[in-house]
């Protein structure tokens, strides 16, 4: 393979594929699965906890928009870290993402395994498992439009079923269409308070499952990573930003809405997808199997999408001089292989977990990813911080695109991240990952003065 002297990362997205890329990541499995465990712990009220996280999310996006605008570069903000915050904060940044990303597949693959056992419910998970490591691992060898235009139809699939959810579950709602169950379900918007109220569990059933709602939304941030290899960032990145926060509060805020209006909260589990419950209660089965077969596309996108970032995010950090140089190394189809090759043997630990403790392994692995991917929006906030609070007055106002209701907005996010890691702190379901995470954060800390205290600076700058 050759160095990167010799190659760049290929500039073949375009908005077109950006936006649906960012849109597709996060409405996964977090939404299709994970969002039946945040309805239980927090009733009708998991409404509130989206908009909440999803006002937060906005505002860091934004936060990162400014940043990959005015500087696009391939590391986007494990980069931005090392430059604003210090090469320490860096390190952290960009290796807690690249865990993140890890642990986010691990899920999948986990959530993938459990739609083909509706299907196949006497197959081993680990089977279907396997085949979707070594499948996803060959679609992220080909050249970056190859994986744009497949996440584009990937992203779009889900959207569609997504809409026609909405549709079906609005025609219960408006014509009082009685639901095929043998509990008898009488579909009805007072199915929101009619069970224990909005808020059954209290506001600190709400609080808890800020857990699983952020989770949710892990994925967004990806439209920083595809400004090294966006053909116009700085037009693409801000339409990007400015579509998908809104489309994601809808989607999410509306599908659960209709979920919770149709069905009581209560009865609402995580035995598959609460969504093929819906179109199973209508009494169509065959739109039943085929909304899985979208659920499993939904696995397939976010396990792509992952690999992608994490990848990438490894190429920058190398360039940096803060990961093994190897992981510079490009493809003659301007791919980073070799982080390609090493998600795809670490994926295959999936394969392990899900033969040895298949048992609530998605949330356990949820609670995790949520610590890492909290850290690395709270690294992303605090670096438009920094970067801004380095700029005079005018260098501000020249900025091409910008933070709106600065500094309360970012201020505001920043507050609501670090409130996050209490949640995680306080409740005993989510306290094991508070501690995996501070300890991940102490290995990395310790690999750090080891060796990337050490590690020469990049002798060119980031592609």
């Amino acid at each position: 393979m050759s160095a990167q002297s010799s190659h760049q990362l290929k500039r073949g997205l375009s908005t077109r594929h950006i936006r649906f890329m960012a849109l597709g990541s996060a409405i996964g499995t977090g939404l299709f699965y994970g969002s039946a465990s945040a309805i239980k712990l927090a009733g009708p009220s998991v409404l509130l906890a989206y908009l909440i996280g999803g006002a937060a999310i906005y505002m860091m996006m934004r936060a990162l928009g400014e940043m990959a605008v005015h500087n696009p570069v391939s590391g986007s903000f494990g980069h931005y870290a090392s430059q604003y915050l210090g090469r320490y904060l860096g390190f952290l940044t960009g290796w807690s993402y690249a865990f993140s990303m890890l642990v986010v597949c691990l899920a999948d693959v986990t959530a993938f395994g459990v739609y083909m056992g509706l299907w196949f419910p006497e197959t081993p998970a680990w089977i279907w498992v396997l085949g979707i490591v070594f499948f996803i691992g060959a679609l992220n060898l080909c050249s970056v439009k190859v994986f744009g235009e497949m996440e584009f139809w990937l992203s779009l699939l889900k959207v569609t079923a997504i809409v026609a959810m909405i549709v079906a579950g609005a025609a219960v709602l408006l014509l009082g269409i009685q639901l095929n169950d043998d509990a008898g379900t009488v579909a009805g918007v007072s199915n929101l308070w009619s069970h224990g109220g909005f808020f059954p569990n209290g506001v600190s059933g709400m609080i808890a499952s800020f857990t699983v709602v952020m989770f949710a939304f892990g994925g967004v941030e990806m439209i920083g990573i595809t400004a090294g290899e966006a053909r116009d960032p700085k037009r693409v990145l801000p339409k990007a930003i400015n579509s998908v926060p809104l489309r994601i509060l809808l989607f999410y805020i509306l599908t659960l809405f209709v979920l919770m209006a149709i069905y009581p909260w209560t009865s609402i589990g995580s035995h598959g997808s609460p969504f093929v419950q819906i179109f199973s209660g209508l009494g169509i089965s065959s739109a039943a199997t085929v909304l899985n077969i979208v659920v499993i596309s939904a696995a397939v996108s976010a396990i792509n999408s992952d690999i992608f970032s994490a990848g990438r995010m490894m190429y920058g950090m190398a360039q940096d001089g803060q990961a093994p140089a190897g992981f510079a190394s490009l493809s003659r189809f301007g791919v980073p292989w070799m982080t390609v090759a090493v998600m795809g043997v670490a994926l295959l630990l999936g394969v392990v977990l899900n033969y040895l403790v298949p048992e609530d392994l998605f949330l356990v692995l949820a609670a995790v990813v949520t610590f890492s991917i909290v850290w690395v929006w709270l690294m992303i906030l605090l670096s438009q911080v920094a970067m801004r609070r380095g700029m005079s007055k005018e260098e501000a106002a020249a900025l091409d695109y910008r933070v709106p209701l600065w500094p309360v907005g970012p201020a505001c996010a920043i507050a609501f991240m670090v409130f996050i890691f209490g949640v995680l702190g306080w409740f005993p379901a989510s306290r094991t990952a508070m501690y995996v995470g501070v300890g991940w954060l102490v290995l990395l800390t310790l690999g750090y003065w080891l060796w990337g205290v050490r590690a020469p600076r990049p002798v060119s700058a980031n592609a």
